[in-house]
């Protein structure tokens, strides 16, 4: 199978142009896919069609070649799930809730539980009802990577965690990466998605704007930017007049950015070796980076189509 979820033509209008409108995306097996956008770009619909709770206006998505509205419930029990609103069943305590879902589960072995318990620093016989946010979203972690699932479904997984819970998140989802597992997860950390993710579609109004491919950042990228500030005018000018790709430059400040390929790094510092530079430093092309400036591109091309 070249792709385990498959996208094609989703569209939910909800009106007033919120939704998700003809959305296009294949995920292959054994990929850590990710999805980022601003709160209301579409992220949690997408993911409620993928779980089957949702019904399309048009187009369809499927997993494993099973379609997700009509056939949710045989694609459910294979399908590790983070729902963006964590809400619990009336039961008293974490361990009631984790063996009322691995009944669910047909899950007899409750070693891998206990593991996970730990890893999240959870006390499993603690009441549900007098959890923090954080508690919460670690109890549906644990809930979601309690079976061997090879599929699993994250909307916005560490929301509400500390720095320390979202590494231990992080590692929980690089170990089931080298597993082949597959992985279809939105965020609003960039950090988290750079770290884990093989590609990541940008989202704006519903629409898919770019899907990214991570290796390209994070210093791999082939065209890198050298942020250069010389000490004098004279010298800034005189670099200028040579024949490098200028980004942006800032004569106030005698501040200029290049871009260059590790093939004319060598020309680039000889150049400089002559002149008087206070500091010269690489920009890191980021996820971050690299989807603000996505977005503005979207944003200046949707206004002058309305000029």
């Amino acid at each position: 199978m070249d792709h385990i979820i498959e996208i094609n033509g989703l569209t939910k209008d909800y009106g007033d142009g919120r939704g998700i409108f003809d959305t296009n995306l294949a995920i292959r097996p054994g990929e850590v896919f990710g999805l980022v956008g601003i709160n209301g770009s579409g992220k949690t619909t997408m993911i409620r069609h993928l779980m089957g709770f949702l019904h399309p206006d048009a187009g369809r998505c499927s997993i494993r070649g099973l379609d997700c509205w009509r056939q949710a419930a045989e694609l459910k029990r294979g399908i590790g799930y983070i729902p963006g609103e964590v809400a619990f069943p009336d039961v008293k305590s974490r361990l009631d809730f984790f063996r009322l879902q691995a009944g669910y589960l047909g899950i007899r072995d409750f070693s891998r539980i206990h593991d996970l318990a730990d890893r999240f620093a959870l006390d499993a016989s603690a009441p549900l009802k007098r959890m923090s946010k954080g508690m919460k979203q670690k109890t549906a972690i644990v809930a979601a990577f309690m079976a061997d699932a090879s599929i699993f479904i994250l909307d916005e997984g560490t929301t509400g965690l500390d720095p320390l819970m979202q590494k231990v998140f992080t590692d929980l989802v690089r170990e089931e990466k080298a597993k082949g597992r597959t992985m279809f997860m939105s965020s609003h950390m960039f950090d988290e998605l750079e770290a884990v993710c093989d590609r990541v579609a940008f989202l704006k109004d519903g629409h898919v704007i770019e899907v990214a491919d991570v290796s390209q950042f994070g210093g791999h990228e082939p065209v890198k930017e050298y942020k250069i500030e010389f000490t004098n005018l004279g010298d800034y000018q005189a670099f200028l007049s040579r024949s490098f790709a200028v980004a942006q430059r800032v004569e106030s400040l005698g501040q200029v950015t290049v871009q260059a390929t590790d093939q004319e790094i060598a020309a680039l510092f000889t150049a400089l070796a002559d002149l008087e530079v206070r500091f010269i430093k690489q920009v890191p092309h980021t996820l971050a980076r690299h989807f603000i400036e996505k977005y503005q591109e979207t944003e200046e091309m949707e206004g002058s189509l309305h000029v």
